[in-house]
């Protein structure tokens, strides 16, 4: 698979993740870990019939429990953070923190064998941010955050990073190898919705219509085309797109008649545009320089 197919693949979770506050609207009342539980199953089961139908079953059986249980801790880890940080802390600060990790990606990815960190990354990514946190404040909050939410939330965009980074160095591990990661999500959700949450279903057709379809995309198909860009694909341009996922959902939700248009909107788009185009610069240049080296 070339550089570029990995990335494009890698441009499809962004586009799933896009809708994914649409779909959770859907969704309610159902509490956050049980939707968890309820989509991450959904997502494994797709993924042992793509495995079933692919490479075999067998393949998952070629992988350390080492791998598995870094990949568990990352999907589960991030989520369980994610989720208790805005219920300590539901604001728009929070919502910011955490999504920090698109730059920590884009930084960290400069430490990696055979990646090198350009300035026009650095820049693009920044001005990509600012672009994010215009949409992200613009949301606002319900209450005043707490210490222990932020903190939860920088913790939450670390853990992201750091899975998302490190899945480079698992390059020769199969992407299978992500249905256990959501099954095993799946499961300790589950343990962890019956320990703290009370039990509420989906209500209605749309209801559980918005829980497949996050199941079936954002937090589903999502993760395996995401683990495919993230090992072959172009990392840094990876990172800085991703900002495109908070005005891609803000897009979706105008469309839907849940929010409505404004001028910050069309600014974020302008600054996110202009810090992806920064990066794909960035990466042309990188990969004429080694073409050069050799020839």
């Amino acid at each position: 698979m070339t550089k570029t197919k990995a990335t494009l693949i890698g441009f499809t979770a962004i586009a799933m993740w896009s809708l994914l506050a649409l779909f959770t609207i859907g969704s309610a009342p159902v509490p956050p870990l049980l939707l968890n539980a309820l989509c991450f199953g959904i997502g494994g089961a797709i993924g042992l019939i793509w495995t079933a139908t692919g490479a075999g079953l067998a393949v998952l059986k070629t992988v350390s429990w080492k791998v598995y249980a870094f990949g568990t801790l990352g999907l589960f880890g991030y989520h369980l953070l994610y989720f208790t940080a805005f219920r300590l802390s539901p604001t728009a600060e929070t919502g910011l923190i955490a999504y920090l990790w698109p730059l920590f990606i884009v930084l960290l990815s400069g430490l990696l064998p055979g990646e090198k960190l350009g300035l026009f990354h650095i820049i693009g990514a920044l001005i990509a941010f600012a672009g994010a946190a215009l949409i992200v404040l613009a949301r606002g909050g319900d209450a005043q955050g707490s210490a222990l939410g932020l903190g939860l939330a920088f913790l939450c965009a670390v853990t992201w990073t750091l899975y998302s980074v490190l899945s480079r160095r698992l390059g020769t591990v199969p992407t299978e190898s992500v249905t256990v990661f959501c099954l095993a999500t799946a499961l300790l959700s589950a343990i962890a919705h019956i320990a703290l949450e009370t039990t509420t279903w989906p209500q209605g057709p749309l209801g559980w219509a918005s829980v497949a379809a996050l199941g079936i995309g954002p937090v589903g198909a999502a993760f395996f085309t995401w683990d495919i860009g993230m090992k072959k694909g172009d990392i840094q341009l990876l990172g800085v797109a991703s900002y495109a996922a908070p005005l891609l959902s803000t897009l979706a939700l105008v469309a839907a008649g849940i929010t409505k248009p404004s001028s910050a909107i069309l600014l974020a788009a302008v600054l996110i545009t202009a810090g992806a185009a920064l990066a794909a610069k960035a990466g042309s240049g990188k990969a004429q320089t080694a073409s050069a080296k050799k020839g």
